[in-house]
């Protein structure tokens, strides 16, 4: 009887002591969890408005972005505030291999196909202050005709865009970027305007909650001649993230959402009221 006491005295130290080193391990994991939570990622979504973020799509991850601006609400009750001048884009990414995603897509506006990709160079961590990442599309203007354009090329028809997007997440609550930009339309709207354009786009994020934070990014285009009609893009909203969704809702003076478009060719003008109403759905599967 004595042995059996000692014997269960025994396997209830023992199972103590596992117990014990059990919640170690998950405490550490914890705390190793919210160390590199810090780190990464500095935004939920793939754009923080209009500009492109640091984020990139997980390996196999598949996502449907659906982006969506309406008319001016400068307009009034004319078009409803623009709900009868709408531009809508769908865009699939899909992360082909860790750090590295390929996308595409397709706008109302001057209905344009566009193809892109993404991927990452360098990562924030405690050594590195700095999230940088690649990216690039080129867009295809399908609503040139032929016929109204007798020596219109294919070549004509594309425009280009490559970024470096750098990021930091100064703490839990906010995240910065900047992105060095280059433009390449061979097509351009303006007689006077460069082929070739140089921009450098900066934004942020503020979390407000867990699951909401407040937007801005703004784009200054250093190739934009000073009689052209087009403005710098500025853009402000708010990313709302329900599980798997993330609703974007913002306000902007671009109506185009792909980057030769809105970085180039930005309509509207935020001192006239000529600005444009707009959300972004992210869907991951």
């Amino acid at each position: 009887m004595k042995y059996r006491i000692l014997l269960i005295l025994f396997l209830y130290i023992i199972k103590l002591n596992a117990q014990s080193d059990l919640l170690d391990e998950l405490e550490s994991e914890t705390l190793q969890e919210e160390k590199d939570k810090f780190y990464y990622p500095a935004f939920k979504a793939m754009k923080i408005g209009n500009l492109q973020s640091t984020k990139i799509a997980s390996k196999r991850d598949f996502y449907l972005y659906v982006s969506h601006r309406f008319g001016s609400l400068e307009d009034g009750f004319e078009t409803f505030f623009g709900f009868d001048n709408a531009n809508t884009k769908i865009e699939l990414v899909y992360g082909f291999l860790e750090n590295f995603q390929i996308g595409i897509s397709r706008e109302s506006v001057r209905k344009t196909y566009a193809g892109s990709l993404k991927f990452r160079l360098l990562k924030q961590n405690e050594k590195f202050p700095f999230n940088i990442v690649y990216y690039s599309t080129i867009n295809i203007n399908s609503e040139l005709k032929k016929e109204r354009y007798p020596l219109l090329d294919f070549k004509d028809r594309l425009s280009f865009a490559n970024q470096i997007l750098i990021s930091n997440r100064l703490n839990n609550y906010i995240s910065l970027e900047l992105a060095p930009t280059i433009i390449r339309q061979n097509l351009v709207y303006e007689p006077f305007q460069k082929h070739d354009q140089f921009a450098l786009g900066a934004g942020g994020r503020i979390r407000l909650s867990k699951r909401m934070s407040f937007n801005i990014d703004y784009v200054y285009n250093f190739s934009r001649h000073e009689k052209s009609i087009y403005k710098n893009p500025l853009t402000i909203g708010i990313d709302i993230e329900t599980g798997g969704h993330i609703f974007q809702l913002l306000f902007t003076n671009a109506q185009s959402t792909n980057e030769p478009g809105f970085i180039s060719n930005a309509e509207g003008n935020w001192e006239d009221g000529d600005i444009f109403f707009g959300f972004n759905i992210v869907r991951v599967f």
